[in-house]
């Protein structure tokens, strides 16, 4: 077993490239060493991850951040998930004080009126739980795929995260929404409801619309803010500048 993080990282990377997810996930679990986290959106793409991790009984722990914003919709499927496959989602919360400093400071919906305080509001209610999620692991999956967005064409299969000091890994980085779609409409997986009306990417409720005809998978994403900075600071190279305001490097949200 190759003990360098980072070469485990590129030798994993060119793996991938030959085999299809589950193999990935299972390619992972026996070859990094200690904790590997899943963290779930609970949309399209995380839900097809779910389903082959647990379905499959692979030993990695699946997470989501609840902000307290969610939509019911997204709720929902977190239960029919659980009911389902008869296993738990392992939820991250924001830290109450914090909460409650940034609603004071800000306003309930800050967030619509000055980047800075969507980032922050960000910054607290997903990057900070995302650390406490992470604590301790040596893996960290993701449902990020290449054709999302520009910001995410140019990623790795597997890289190593140096601010976080573990391997990240994107196993459905190159299927197409419509491969995932029919993926998990063959296999039962339990999908959100938004996303047959529009909202093919699904986040907070107040920051989340449904999309125009012909607009990009993720325009309906702050779409108040410029289109290049519509991230959330979960895949930045430096996650505690986002949670502080600062600028967002390699954004990817969640």
């Amino acid at each position: 077993m190759i003990q360098d993080p980072k070469l485990l990282a590129e030798t994993l990377d060119a793996a991938f490239a030959g085999v299809d997810p589950l193999e990935r996930l299972r390619m992972l679990r026996e070859q990094v060493k200690g904790k590997l986290v899943f963290t779930t959106s609970l949309g399209i793409e995380d839900q097809m991850i779910t389903h082959l991790i647990f379905s499959n009984d692979i030993r990695i722990d699946v997470v989501t951040l609840d902000t307290g914003r969610l939509f019911p919709e997204t709720y929902a499927v977190w239960r029919e998930t659980e009911e389902k496959y008869g296993r738990r989602i392992h939820a991250k919360y924001p830290q109450a004080e914090s909460l409650e400093a940034l609603v004071e400071d800000q306003g309930i919906d800050g967030f619509y009126y000055a980047p800075e305080f969507r980032k922050a509001c960000c910054g607290v209610r997903k990057v900070e739980p995302l650390k406490r999620a992470l604590d301790g692991a040596a893996g960290w999956i993701t449902g990020l795929r290449a054709d999302q967005s520009a910001n995410r064409e140019g990623m790795d299969f597997v890289s190593f995260d140096g601010q976080r000091r573990l391997i990240k890994a994107n196993p459905i980085f190159d299927w197409s929404r419509a491969r995932v779609a029919d993926f998990t409409a063959r296999e039962g997986v339990p999908v959100n409801e938004l996303h047959g009306k529009g909202f093919l990417s699904i986040g907070c409720a107040p920051c989340t619309r449904a999309l125009r005809p012909g607009e990009p998978e993720r325009a309906g994403r702050w779409w108040w803010e410029e289109e290049t900075k519509r991230e959330c600071g979960l895949h930045v190279a430096d996650a505690t500048a986002v949670a502080n305001g600062g600028d967002i490097v390699d954004g990817a949200g969640i």
